[in-house]
């Protein structure tokens, strides 16, 4: 998942306000970042190399140390230090623990195969993005809905009005990364726009998705602190 894991942070934020939004938009994908980093470690390399080329079902990679299984056991445990010392609540440290694991059960649903630790041990998910890449979105947009959906009734339960400009432009946010997902589920960008092949030195995967998810981060960053409160 993309837009779905940060929805999380979202509603995290709603129930624990102690905690910053950046804070658990950046936990809530803490997989993926580790995984940007163990990618140019050499130790997830992410084929194919051309963002260009790739697409949901060809995308190639063994989260070995990012997402299976054992390594979540470190991560669970990293996540809930760093929330307790950053805030200094046991609290947003379980909460930290909560947006982790729950990153790993909706990549079982809708994501890559992931396995106990390394390849040649039991899978752990349906691994859709290869088998089903649609029905893999599809679980994704129908997740987002209902996230985004449930933060903004518990907004105005609680007096926070937002104008309309400010819901579309949060609305958008999440619609450019299911959108994104779509359109690239099997057909590559080169396809679908008849691409030459070339290089501009941007064009490399790993590059592309840092840009999409720091996009997206800051986006929401920006967008859900503006609210204005009933003052009925």
């Amino acid at each position: 998942m993309l837009a779905g894991h940060f929805t999380t942070a979202l509603i995290a934020k709603q129930k624990f306000p102690k905690g910053t939004l950046l804070y658990f938009l950046v936990i809530s994908q803490l997989q993926d970042f580790l995984w940007f980093l163990f990618h140019y470690l050499g130790l997830e390399p992410t084929n194919p190399s051309d963002a260009f080329d790739a697409t949901l079902n060809n995308m190639m990679v063994d989260m070995i140390y990012s997402h299976d299984l054992l390594p979540l056991l470190v991560w669970l445990i990293i996540s809930f230090i760093l929330g307790k010392l950053l805030f200094k609540s046991t609290q947003i440290g379980l909460v930290s623990m909560a947006l982790v694991l729950i990153h790993f059960v909706l990549d079982f649903f809708s994501g890559h195969i992931h396995h106990l630790f390394g390849a040649e041990t039991m899978e752990l998910g349906f691994g859709l993005y290869a088998s089903n890449p649609y029905l893999a979105v599809a679980i994704e947009a129908l997740f987002s809905i209902a996230a985004i959906w449930y933060f903004f009734r518990e907004e105005a339960k609680k007096g926070m009005i937002r104008t309309t400009k400010n819901r579309i432009s949060i609305i958008a946010v999440f619609a450019y990364g299911i959108v994104f997902m779509l359109l690239i589920a099997t057909h590559s960008f080169r396809e679908l726009f008849n691409l030459p092949v070339f290089d501009l030195g941007f064009n490399t995967n790993i590059p592309t998705l840092i840009f999409t998810y720091g996009a997206m981060l800051y986006c929401l960053n920006y967008f859900l602190p503006k609210f204005t409160l009933d003052k009925k």
